[in-house]
């Protein structure tokens, strides 16, 4: 039986989410064994914050949800692509749909999105 290896980098696995239907790479974030059962469990994808040591469900505060549609691990078990219907449009903490919105062209890295949302106003930071 395949079981995912949480112990190469100290009990967590990273997670590329993927637009279902485009396979637009949206995020990366990291899930531990707990992260993993909830989003296997609940259908909605749930995550281990390194910087706050915490779980947190993507959306839960700027009610940009992501349904999960297929998990799938790689030929070592430690880490995964998870395939997601992003629900309100965005999926970076940016407001913009995806955190992979930084593009390097001649020489330097170049912003390419607007943001669907202004992140002050989402997060009251």
């Amino acid at each position: 039986m395949i079981k995912i290896n949480f112990e190469n980098m100290g009990g967590l696995v990273p997670a590329i989410i993927q637009d279902f239907k485009t396979n637009e790479v949206l995020m990366v974030a990291f899930l531990d064994e707990k992260a993993l059962d909830l989003t296997l469990e609940t259908g909605k994808t749930w995550f281990f914050s390194r910087s706050r040591n915490k779980y947190w469900m993507k959306g839960e505060q700027s009610g940009n949800t992501q349904e999960v549609k297929e998990v799938l691990t790689d030929c070592d078990s430690d880490a995964l692509v998870i395939k997601v219907k992003q629900n309100g449009g965005a999926a970076c903490h940016t407001g913009n749909r995806s955190c992979f919105y930084v593009r390097w062209e001649n020489g330097e890295w170049v912003e390419h999105s607007e943001p669907l949302f202004d992140p002050d106003e989402v997060y009251k930071k």
